[in-house]
């Protein structure tokens, strides 16, 4: 079973994410904030992570940086789900090694599954 890590501290779109993806057969745990994403992708070693960019305790891109800097996380795929725009986001991101960088408004929860499938290739 495929594993994510969604890490985003919006209670409602997280779960609605977690309904989307546990119906499509993945694996599904949640963190609400920056902190308790890298303990979580530390001790669940997921196959992707999808990761808010504006959160407490740490931002998406704080805790990217963290996860980076680990060998189990220098691999592991990241897609960007936030409402900031691109522009908007900080510049170094994407030497950190994202997959995508999507902004919530732009794309349905079937099509972010899609998405994640794409870049997992199945």
């Amino acid at each position: 079973m495929t594993k994510i890590a969604i890490i985003e501290d919006d209670a409602t779109i997280s779960q609605m994410y977690r309904m989307k993806f546990e119906a499509d057969g993945f694996d599904v745990q949640l963190a609400n904030d920056g902190e308790r994403g890298v303990e979580l992708v530390k001790h669940f070693a997921p196959d992707i992570i999808l990761l808010d960019l504006q959160m407490p305790k740490k931002t998406g891109h704080q805790a990217l940086q963290e996860i980076r800097a680990e060998p189990w996380g220098k691999d592991v795929p990241v897609i960007i789900l936030t409402n900031l725009g691109e522009e908007e986001a900080p510049k170094e991101l994407r030497s950190l090694g994202i997959e995508s960088y999507i902004v919530k408004a732009e794309l349905t929860p079937r099509q972010v599954v899609q998405r994640v499938k794409d870049t997992l290739g199945t």
